[in-house]
């Protein structure tokens, strides 16, 4: 009796012990990213709160070698982004830098293959080589890669059945499950109704044997993925493109959901629907690209612009944001005569135009707020317009809100006053401060009291691209 009454007493001992260093931890999530609990985030691997701060490198694959790539990503890394979206097959079939094409015979569902993966050895090093090359390397560095599995005109142009779409997508699927660091963007710049039976098969072949990885659908500009993959099951998240044209030069007015540059508009259509899921502007008008497009004569997108794309839609409730430039997401390299959009500027010094290093100030104040113990400071946010006094103004006069129980973030594009309904959050004052998008600093007005309507002049004259974002934190 007193040998099981000591293995009795033994194993209650070890157990507790067990328990005590296991239950102060954080829950894991098994996957390396994953939804938040109340659908509207991301949460790392690690249980912290994930801010998307994407790169927009469509040619990445195509254009660049493992040094260049090196490069680039060690640079986008330096400027804080976490996620990088690029095509897989830009064309049916695509070759890279090295000469390697993608497929036998331009058929999506075969692959061109070879045995090993020693890049001095040009028999083995082939161009999926290289695509698990730069995966692995943007990996290392904490970077996500969104990779969209084929462009979608290819698939407008017949060039990919349902099929091959089944074979093709089964292929990626099984290539990369294992890979921590992949996101499924299905589509590529098309509407969903545009051979929509292939999109389906891509999502349900990709989610079937691919359970780990989120996936979304890339949509054409001026629209939202939501529009056509709402309810499928696939669908982890929705994506928008609200496109690079201005307010006067929108002529999308045919289509469900038609905004201009007002961007905010598809995330706050896409937070109200019953179906609860993450969204983003995953292609907002990119730095250095003519407005409109196709006008290489016209003026260009710039810094204070995707700033204004990307606070505006995160506080109307976006998960993240994603940033691109006309050089880099092309790779343009002047020697090879091929520019887009009017591109000028090789990709290498487009890496350091003003936008792309102040995107990582948005991502630091909206991680700012993050409680140690249970991140209600992140999951907690929502949009909440009405705590504007009066008119939220419209275009670029348009004040956007976001907040939680301990702090309201308020942006404006154009440094206009900002009405404020006072007591919407608990205590007798709340400290008030302005954050500059430019530089990511911070200047404390002072104590407020918490009641009333309270005008808050931001520095600086009124003027288009004078943004400042109103923080007034609980004390």
């Amino acid at each position: 009796m007193s040998t099981i009454y000591t293995r009795i007493v033994l194993f209650v001992m070890i157990s507790a012990a067990v328990f005590a260093c296991t239950s102060d931890k954080k829950p894991v999530p098994a996957k390396p990213l994953q939804v938040s609990e109340n659908g509207r985030y991301f949460i790392g691997e690690d249980g912290k709160p994930f801010f998307w701060l994407g790169d927009t490198a469509w040619l990445l694959f195509n254009k660049l070698t493992r040094e260049q790539a090196d490069q680039y990503l060690e640079d986008r890394k330096q400027k804080g982004f976490n996620v990088v979206q690029a095509m897989v097959l830009h064309t049916v079939p695509s070759v890279n830098i090295y000469g390697d094409s993608s497929l036998i015979n331009g058929n999506v569902a075969t692959p061109a293959l070879t045995k090993g993966s020693d890049f001095t050895d040009a028999t083995q090093y082939d161009f999926w080589d290289h695509i698990d090359y730069i995966v692995d390397k943007a990996k290392e560095k904490g970077i996500f890669m969104a990779l969209v599995p084929v462009w979608g005109t290819n698939v407008k142009n017949n060039k990919v059945s349902t099929e091959q779409a089944k074979i093709y997508s089964e292929f990626l699927a099984k290539r990369y499950k294992d890979k921590t660091n992949i996101i499924w963007l299905n589509g590529g710049d098309i509407k969903g109704s545009d051979k929509l039976e292939v999109w389906n098969v891509i999502g349900n072949t990709l989610r079937a044997n691919d359970p780990n990885h989120l996936i979304t659908f890339h949509p054409r500009g001026r629209t939202a993925s939501s529009e056509w993959f709402q309810d499928a099951r696939w669908m982890d998240f929705n994506m928008v493109q609200s496109g690079h044209r201005r307010y006067d030069q929108d002529t999308s007015a045919k289509e469900k959901w038609h905004y201009g540059e007002d961007n905010w508009k598809y995330v706050e259509k896409d937070y109200q629907l019953k179906r609860v899921m993450p969204t983003i502007d995953g292609e907002p008008s990119y730095e250095g690209i003519p407005q409109g497009l196709h006008n290489v004569k016209e003026i260009r997108w710039n810094d204070a612009d995707v700033r204004r794309y990307g606070y505006w839609s995160v506080f109307a409730g976006a998960f993240g944001y994603t940033y691109g430039d006309n050089s880099v997401m092309q790779m343009y390299d002047p020697k090879t005569k091929d520019a887009a959009y009017g591109a000028s500027k090789p990709w290498q010094d487009a890496l350091n135009d003003p936008g792309a290093g102040q995107m990582i100030h948005l991502k630091n104040l909206m991680l700012s707020r993050n409680k140690e113990d249970k991140a209600a400071g992140y999951f907690d946010r929502l949009p909440d317009q009405s705590v504007i006094a009066g008119e939220n103004g419209e275009k670029y006069n348009r004040l956007l809100a976001t907040r939680t129980n301990d702090y309201i973030f308020v942006y404006t594009y154009n440094g206009r006053i900002i009405p404020l309904k006072m007591g919407v959050i608990a205590g007798d004052q709340l400290k008030a401060s302005w954050f500059d998008p430019r530089n990511g600093k911070t200047t404390l007005i002072g104590h407020v009291d918490n009641k009333g309507i309270h005008e808050f002049d931001p520095p600086g004259t009124e003027k288009n691209g004078n943004d400042w974002v109103l923080i007034l934190d609980k004390i």
